[in-house]
């Protein structure tokens, strides 16, 4: 502790550590969203819930090794590849162009804090630019950058951000950024005591601290070949229903395939519609067929004339227009003309 606060110096010196990271964060952070426009089922109330649940994400090993493959090619990383596709399903469901993601990092950045016990977790904020309609490899190369000048600048305590930012601040949202994507790529450890065997368990926590939490993990063969990702998506229940981040995350695969296949396309080509979806929207509500009369307009309104000849055919200007009225009126201007 005595060590990361000399490490960051006092902001009021200009040339200190704090007060460097300070003015990068004011800068790359100027005119963030208060808050993204995400597809919630219910409008958001006076003071955010904690109350939460989750939706499994699983990536089969196929699409994991499309993904690392991509990576490469680009000089990107998986988590930064599964970064500008979650930025991609935001953007395509209406949250705009600027989606800010939240992230946390180990907070080790010095060789000596490796072997040290403690928690020195941190948290980011990636703000994703999608303006402009880019390819994917275009977005992938603004993560990139991102990214990196972001982890460059990860010494700021969270808290401090905030503080120094001075977003308008909300009882019913999180600051900054209402979606975390958290990526786990660490190999597999165990723990070994003397007779005790010990299991990994993994505590069902019902909260949510954010409006959308993506949580995953690669899996790798003992050749480090990739071999999936799993994962979650934690949702608070005051926000939205099951289904709908359950259909978010068929959404999220569906983006990831498409990127994978594609990477040359714009982002603006990328479908987040199933083919039930699709049929739905352009087949079953789009059915307008109707049948129709064999008979021109003309005859058809001599039919209602005679039908309801006292019957309101026309309202303008407050008047009313009975057919019989109204087909006097035209039948005059016609002899007219």
């Amino acid at each position: 502790t005595l060590w990361q606060r000399e490490l960051l110096g006092d902001d009021t010196n200009p040339d200190s550590l704090l007060a460097t990271q300070i003015d990068y964060w004011k800068n790359t952070l100027t005119g963030l969203p208060e808050r993204l426009e995400l597809p919630t089922d219910r409008p958001y109330p006076e003071q955010a819930g904690y109350d939460g649940a989750s939706v499994p994400v699983r990536v089969d090993a196929e699409l994991h090794q499309a993904l690392t493959a991509l990576a490469r090619s680009n000089r990107t990383t998986v988590f930064m590849v599964l970064q500008a596709a979650l930025g991609v399903l935001l953007h395509r469901l209406g949250a705009g162009t600027d989606i800010p993601i939240g992230t946390p990092v180990a907070g080790r950045g010095e060789e000596e804090l490796d072997d040290l016990v403690g928690f020195f977790v941190n948290t980011l904020v990636l703000r994703t630019d999608l303006s402009g309609d880019p390819t994917f490899t275009e977005l992938l190369d603004r993560v990139r950058e991102t990214d990196l000048n972001a982890y460059a600048h990860q010494d700021i305590p969270f808290e401090s951000l905030v503080e120094a930012v001075n977003p308008t601040r909300s009882l019913a949202h999180h600051p900054l950024f209402q979606v975390t994507l958290a990526f786990n790529n660490m190999p597999p450890t165990s723990v070994d005591f003397p007779a005790v065997d010990a299991l990994r368990e993994f505590a069902d926590v019902k909260a949510a601290r954010m409006d959308l939490t993506v949580n995953l993990a690669e899996r790798h063969g003992e050749d480090g070949s990739p071999h999936g990702i799993d994962g979650v998506i934690t949702y608070r229940t005051d926000l939205f229903e099951q289904d709908t981040v359950t259909a978010l995350v068929e959404r999220l695969l569906q983006v990831l395939r498409a990127v994978t296949d594609a990477p040359g396309r714009r982002i603006a080509s990328v479908d987040v519609l199933s083919e039930d979806e699709r049929h739905l929207l352009l087949e079953e509500w789009n059915d307008t067929a109707t049948p129709v009369p064999s008979a021109t307009v003309p005859e058809l309104f001599q039919r209602q004339v005679r039908e309801t000849p006292d019957a309101t055919a026309l309202v303008a200007d407050g008047v009313h227009i009975t057919y019989e009225d109204l087909n006097a009126r035209a039948n005059r201007l016609a002899r007219l003309l």
